[in-house]
């Protein structure tokens, strides 16, 4: 047997026992995100998205917002029904916009006419996109 024939032998029982044993590093891996990290992040997502729902049909429930609703003829349940659809991302956006508004309306930085023009023109995104849900 030649030097090449004993190098290759030995190259090859090498790769053998490297790739037929794994090593205990392999062996001892966790999961990427642990089952209770995972379920955390579920619940905390999901408590997330309960309070912007809140944050939003706070603001809808205003009697400022209701009687905008009611003079314009837009069904207050068709509003939060379409609320309820939203995505994560969207039911974000929505609140934030809904807290600036009402902050800035408290803050007499927005009069009660823009209020309720804001008012409808998020009634109407959401019922749009409710529909196009649909």
């Amino acid at each position: 047997m030649s030097l090449w024939d004993s190098c290759r032998t030995l190259i090859a029982c090498f790769l053998v026992a490297l790739f037929a044993f794994p090593s205990q590093n392999m062996l001892a891996q966790n999961h990427v995100v642990s089952p209770g990290e995972l379920q955390q992040q579920v619940v905390a997502s999901s408590q997330v998205r309960q309070h912007n729902i809140q944050r939003i049909n706070e603001f809808f429930s205003s009697a400022l917002a209701q009687k905008a609703l009611h003079d314009h003829h837009i069904d207050a349940t068709q509003v939060k029904a379409a609320v309820s659809q939203l995505s994560d991302e969207e039911l974000s956006k929505i609140a934030a916009r809904t807290d600036k508004a009402q902050k800035d309306f408290a803050a007499g930085a927005i009069t009660d006419h823009l209020l309720i023009l804001i008012v409808i023109a998020i009634a109407v995104v959401l019922i749009i996109v409710l529909a196009v849900k649909l």
